[in-house]
């Protein structure tokens, strides 16, 4: 009896959260990259955040999610603390969209959801209705696991151990809590908890009260996720994920100290105790952001205090570019060389950075090759774009000229991003895999890394000064390079063949002095560029 009911709950449960899956899946890709621009841009005043938090959340339908795509977006730069914690405030009322539909009594339209569902998702001509079919079936599915759930229940509505330990849960709210925290820690997801709470809310084995404390601990427990999230990364997104777990833990004391009052205003909300649960869930999370939103900035400087440490910001963005001087080419030209400078100084410091990786296992230094790349794209298409604006006005054909080798010239900073990039991959593949190279390798691999990093010192003081002398240098170091790449190639090749290196390893070396090759052949279309010759 016992077996065949946790059997019955842990089936349901699993085709609840199967179809929670599915259905944010298929919102998701329907939503496509549009979700992303809506984090990064529309957080800049915090109820603008609140609302981009909400809005997101209910597409993706869970907060965990949408919290772990703010910390990859604070460690990469691209939002400040600030901006994400306003935005968690509202992915926190986002979240409560899945308790409100399951609180209804939409049964009968389980199996006609999955039908139209399978439908649109097997047959839909178009990727939109695949992706849309696909969010309808995750919700028939979701709803069938509840359905589940909740006949697992039934039993226990005659079980007296079971029904004491539920009426403790009332009478002492924190138990409560400390089973929906652990709880939705270990499955890492408020929504399902709530979805369990009301399934036995529709048997009728859990009171309001009890329903209420496992609801608030669920809230804690579903920072898990993020905090999870926040390893190895920076100290911002650490922030961030401390910043979800605070707000909740304060959020709920709150409740708990004013318990039986907002019990009562609960009972005030519906009729039948699976609504007053759901709205439970919801005004819960309203009431904690409209309390601290009006602190946001005292709340950020808490959560700064808490988590100490100091660490230089990434300035997102272009710094010289200035559409206002558009009408003035020569200093809009200017902006874009101080611009490239900045790009190419980043770049270098990327592949030093990612060198440094087959030396010593260091995620904080991974991240900050990751962050920088992506800061080297978005100058990419800011500086083209800006190029593009410019080539539009009426310019001299010495400035059509520089316009044009401009052009090449951020192509080529943005390829050596891509190229440390690559290698921070190589490096991840190599700590990972436990690979072990011979002293020889690693000697001829910082040989030929010197090697490039000189070349590409060369030509940034080359193109920084228009110096014709040091760009013709680096030129003639390229063939340098390519002599060395070629025997340090046949070099390993016979090593392995000795047996001396092993063939993993040798790949992944191969690959390293190929990537620096390529560096140096765009380090040398930068000075091609100062003779005139691209």
């Amino acid at each position: 009896m016992a077996w065949s009911l946790i059997i019955e709950l842990l089936g349901g449960l699993g085709l609840f959260i199967y179809g929670m899956t599915l259905m944010a899946s298929g919102m998701q890709q329907a939503a496509g990259a549009r979700l992303r621009k809506i984090l990064e841009f529309l957080t800049t005043k915090p109820l603008m955040a609140v609302l981009t938090g909400m809005v997101t959340t209910m597409l993706v339908q869970s907060s965990s999610t949408t919290t772990v795509m703010l910390v990859g977006f604070v460690n990469a730069g691209l939002m400040t603390l600030t901006q994400a914690v306003g935005t968690i405030f509202g992915a926190n009322i986002g979240t409560t969209i899945t308790a409100q539909i399951v609180s209804f009594e939409i049964s009968h339209l389980v199996y006609p959801a999955i039908a139209i569902g399978m439908l649109l998702n097997f047959f839909g001509q178009r990727r939109t209705y695949k992706y849309f079919g696909q969010a309808i079936l995750g919700f028939g599915i979701l709803f069938l696991g509840m359905n589940i759930m909740a006949g697992s229940m039934e039993p226990l509505r005659q079980n007296e151990f079971f029904i004491n330990l539920l009426i403790s849960f009332g009478q002492t709210p924190l138990l409560g809590v400390l089973i929906g925290a652990v709880f939705t820690g270990i499955i890492q997801s408020s929504s399902a908890t709530t979805g369990i709470v009301i399934a036995m809310a529709i048997q009728g084995v859990l009171t309001l009260p009890a329903a209420m404390a496992i609801i608030l601990g669920s809230n804690i427990g579903t920072c898990v996720t993020a905090l999870l999230a926040s390893i190895g990364t920076n100290l911002s997104a650490r922030r961030a994920a401390m910043a979800h777990l605070l707000f909740n833990v304060f959020g709920v004391v709150l409740a708990l100290i004013f318990f039986s009052p907002f019990v009562h205003i609960v009972t005030q909300t519906a009729a039948t105790v699976p609504r007053q649960v759901a709205n439970a869930h919801t005004l819960f999370n309203v009431i904690n952001t409209v309390v601290f939103l009006p602190f946001l900035k005292q709340f950020v400087a808490l959560v700064t205090r808490l988590v100490p440490g100091e660490e230089a910001a990434l300035e997102m963005g272009p710094k010289y570019l200035d559409k206002r001087i558009l009408l003035t080419p020569d200093i809009a030209l200017s902006g874009v060389r101080q611009e490239c400078l900045r790009m190419a100084n980043l770049v270098r410091e990327m592949v030093n950075e990612a060198m440094s990786l087959f030396v010593k296992e260091d995620k904080k230094v991974e991240q900050q090759v990751l962050q920088k790349e992506e800061l080297v794209d978005s100058l990419e298409k800011e500086i083209t774009v800006y190029l593009a604006d410019l080539a539009q006005r009426s310019l001299t054909k010495a400035q059509s000229r520089e316009l044009s080798s401009l052009m090449h010239v951020v192509n080529d900073l943005e390829r050596i991003g891509d190229h440390a990039r690559n290698l921070v991959q190589l490096a991840e593949q190599k700590n990972e895999e436990r690979l072990i190279f011979s002293d020889q390798a690693t000697a001829e691999m910082q040989e030929m890394h010197e090697k490039v990093d000189e070349m590409i010192s060369m030509a940034i003081t080359a193109f920084g000064n228009w110096d014709i002398i040091l760009a013709g240098q680096v030129v003639d170091q390229d063939d340098v390079v390519d002599r060395l790449e070629q025997s340090l190639r046949k070099s390993h090749i016979g090593r392995i063949n000795e047996q001396i290196c092993l063939p993993a390893s040798g790949i992944i070396f191969l690959d390293i002095i190929s990537n620096l090759e390529r560096i140096a052949d765009h380090a040398t279309n930068l000075a091609q560029v100062v003779l005139g010759d691209f």
